[in-house]
């Protein structure tokens, strides 16, 4: 079933031939080519992270990791494997083999407004051609992957996809082109499958688990749509207190849309700690599909609405297997034929250590448990957990009601993203203080950015 590869795409594959015999990429090396469960990859890596590209299928992601930590879903069924030349399965169904790629929005099945897939044969499972970027500063690294024309949905799909020297900071600028000859209206939709397998691989894993801010303005009653599958499914939560939905994975079939404006979610593994985060910029004034910024689909059994009919999901997880969707879209682009419409987007990675919730998200990193000052005397007791995005020390920073700086501490708290950044420390309290902020400190000496901010509690 292997689709023979358009011209670029094997001379590609012969240069990935000849760079797999090579040494694994260390930090700060070219994008190597690589071996992943079978297919010939394109391997872009770091010290701290590692993504998997996977051009032949889809033009995606098919897997990315944290240390030795892997997030994506990959279909152990069809590992190694290819579609038919049309990019479909010997059936003419979807070839799901999980990871990361791009489809149109919204999805649907009532007009040709909407995209009626999965399956998709052009966008989803053909090759999509590959072309390696210069280097840019040392340590950085950039692909770019473009779909073949799609008669279906009238557009083309383009991304670069970019790493960072000391960083899990991925980079993504997609593009749509309307290659039709009439008008199209769509919004770029990031689908990413997350595995949703416990350790031993023996069952769901309970402690997965996504959190994403609410719209105080939401047009929805409970902060979210429920999209499929029952109303009242107990994954889907509204926590107001903290001012979240939460999503816990029990293996219920169901997806909610989610109208947030706060510009991240994040999937927590609960059994390792480790921490998937996406970032995006919400655009207020702009509609989206579905009416919603963030999506979350999690396998599982029961019964969903799909296709213009009722679906019973399989009570077997080999034919319904574990998998958890964080999904992310742009709003809708009108588009003449020949336009093009971009958007940009990150996923970061980070761990908490442990079944924690993720209370907050900046460009510099998570809070996990928040950062809490209380005045005992002379001294202030600082405690807080969070998730860093890039290796580095901390900083605090005391200020007076009227927003001057009173004093500055260094802590001799180390961090990476590979291990939480836990305090609880004391520090001496300046005359006049109400207020406290954690900044992160990169390797070099620069800030990075804040990672809270807090009252002092007298």
């Amino acid at each position: 079933m292997k689709t023979p590869p358009a011209p670029k795409i094997l001379a590609l594959l012969l240069a990935i031939s000849f760079l797999s015999t090579m040494a694994p990429a260390k930090e700060g090396a070219p994008g190597h080519g690589s071996n992943y469960q079978g297919w010939k990859t394109l391997r872009l890596a770091n010290s701290l992270i590692e993504l998997q590209i996977l051009p032949e299928i889809g033009g995606r992601i098919i897997q990315f990791k944290l240390g030795d930590r892997e997030f994506l879903w990959v279909n152990p069924k069809l590992a190694g494997k290819f579609p038919e030349p049309n990019g479909l399965n010997a059936e003419g169904g979807w070839f799901n083999i999980g990871g990361d790629k791009l489809w149109p929005a919204p999805q649907g099945w009532d007009n040709d407004q909407q995209w009626p897939g999965p399956p998709d044969a052009v966008l989803d499972g053909q090759p999509y051609e590959c072309e390696v970027l210069g280097s840019g500063p040392p340590g950085e690294m950039a692909v770019r992957l473009t779909s073949r024309d799609d008669p279906r949905s009238g557009v083309r799909f383009s991304r670069v996809i970019r790493t960072f020297p000391g960083s899990t900071r991925v980079a993504f600028e997609t593009t749509m082109t309307n290659i039709d000859t009439k008008p199209r209206r769509w919004g770029i939709w990031s689908h990413t499958q997350l595995d949703g397998a416990n350790a031993d691989r023996s069952g769901h894993n309970p402690l997965l688990q996504a959190w994403c801010p609410i719209n105080p303005k939401s047009r929805f009653s409970r902060g979210y749509d429920v999209m499929f599958g029952e109303q009242d499914n107990p994954s889907f939560q509204t926590d107001r207190d903290r001012g979240l939905v939460h999503v816990r994975y029990q293996y219920k079939v169901g997806k909610i849309g989610i109208d947030s404006p706060a510009g991240w979610s994040a999937t927590v593994n609960g059994e390792t700690g480790a921490v998937f985060v996406q970032r995006f910029v919400f655009e207020t004034d702009k509609p989206y599909p579905d009416g919603s910024s963030v999506e979350f689909w999690l396998n599982g059994t029961g019964k969903i609405h799909a296709y213009n009919k009722d679906i019973v999901m399989p009570e077997s997880p080999i034919e319904n297997p574990y998998m958890f969707e964080s999904e992310i879209l742009s709003p809708f682009a009108s588009l003449k034929p020949g336009q093009s419409y971009s958007w940009r987007y990150d996923w970061y990675a980070t761990q908490i250590g442990g079944d924690y919730p993720v209370l907050d998200c900046s460009e510099t990193g998570v809070s996990a448990e928040p950062l809490l000052a209380t005045n005992e005397g002379r001294k202030t007791h600082l405690t807080g957990r969070f998730g860093v995005f890039a290796p580095g020390t901390a900083r605090v920073e005391f200020f007076a009601a009227d927003g001057a700086r009173l004093a500055r501490h260094d802590l001799p708290l180390k961090a990476t993203p590979l291990e939480p950044l836990v305090i609880s420390t004391d520090l001496e309290t300046p005359e006049c203080a109400t207020s406290v902020r954690l900044l992160w400190i990169g390797v070099d000496g620069k800030t990075l950015g804040p990672l809270a901010q807090t009252d002092i509690k007298q």
